[in-house]
């Protein structure tokens, strides 16, 4: 972790070379099948982390009782055999370390946590009622000139952020959902796809529920914890997930858990209108029925270089032999192509 200062700001940031092999992962949640944009994530973690002769990792990242679907996760496993996209080691299940989670947070992370009762709606009243207080008791004045996107939404409210209405509530943390505070102050990491970066967790994510009130935990702490337990150095996800970077980073400082060495956020797949590929907008499902024809599909999307069409494994040695993050850096979507 690093706090940009006018002497630091312009310094890349660099790593030490970690001691032992590295260590990547693969980390779906079984919400649905895999589909385009999920591939190609696995694809690219696997082929990098294999071309740097580490091990690739399988996480299901299951803590979502309502969403995630057991027969997704055994169709997930069923899909990434077939593409022989072979994992290191055992599969591990996060819905069977809930009280691994729990006990980090009634430990090194409970001095950073706190109860909140606050409901959305709750949230939405205050804004409303800071809203009309500031128009009854300020003249409003125009926004200087000359400002960006970026300067006017730093002087507007982030109403996405939590306002620490319980921060010193005391409520009971078995009986309400539980929130982490994250630093106040810029964190800056090198993105190996994206080049650097810096943000404030507090800022742009304020204190974000880690558990709810039903005791699930959420996707950044099992996630945080997780990468820190399993040791991965390398990560590599879809660009969606920069945004939580900072506090990734921080939970796992405050954990005492070693750092991750290397980031890289993959573009973003999108279809010929530009949309995300996603579950949420009715992404199909991978068909396996044609897997060489899959992977040569997503190595293109991938922007790498031609593989000879063979058996899936050949063809995934080929791409690990070749693989070049430099067609990819600094984009932020990949395109299907409109048939």
């Amino acid at each position: 972790m690093i706090t940009p200062t006018l002497q630091t700001a312009h310094i890349p940031i660099l790593h030490q070379q970690p001691l032992s092999p590295p260590i990547g992962r693969f980390a779906p949640s079984p919400t649905g099948e895999l589909h385009l944009g999920s591939l190609t994530t696995a694809l690219a973690s696997f082929c990098h982390i294999k071309s740097l002769g580490g091990k690739w990792l399988l996480r299901i990242e299951d803590t979502d009782t309502e969403r995630c679907d057991r027969q997704f996760t055994e169709q997930i496993l069923i899909d990434l055999e077939v593409l022989g996209l072979q994992w290191d080691g055992d599969v591990i299940y996060q819905s069977e370390r809930i009280d691994i989670y729990n006990d980090y947070l009634s430990s090194a992370l409970l001095p950073l946590t706190y109860g909140c009762q606050c409901s959305r709606k709750d949230l939405e009243r205050y804004w409303s009622q800071q809203a009309q207080t500031s128009s009854t008791t300020q003249t409003l004045e125009p926004l200087p000139a000359g400002l960006n996107a970026t300067d006017i939404k730093q002087l507007l409210p982030n109403r996405q952020r939590y306002p620490r209405c319980c921060l010193n509530a005391n409520l009971d943390r078995q009986q309400h959902k539980l929130r982490i505070q994250l630093p106040d102050h810029k964190i800056g990491f090198s993105d190996g796809i994206q080049g650097l970066q810096w943000d404030n967790p507090q800022q742009t994510l304020g204190d974000m529920v880690v558990r709810r009130q039903d005791g699930m935990i959420n996707y950044i702490l099992a996630a945080s914890l997780d990468d820190g337990l399993q040791q991965v150095t390398h990560i590599m996800r879809g660009l969606d997930i920069l945004p939580m970077t900072t506090a990734q980073i921080s939970i796992m400082q405050a954990a005492n858990l070693p750092a991750i060495d290397h980031w890289y956020h993959l573009p973003l797949i999108c279809n010929p209108d530009g949309q995300k590929l996603s579950k949420q907008n009715l992404a199909q499902p991978i068909d396996t029925r044609d897997p060489s024809k899959l992977i040569a599909d997503a190595l293109q999307l991938l922007q790498q270089p031609e593989v000879d069409r063979d058996t899936p494994t050949r063809m995934l040695a080929q791409a690990i032999a070749q693989w070049d993050n430099t067609p990819l850096k600094g984009k932020s979507a990949l395109n299907l192509p409109n048939y």
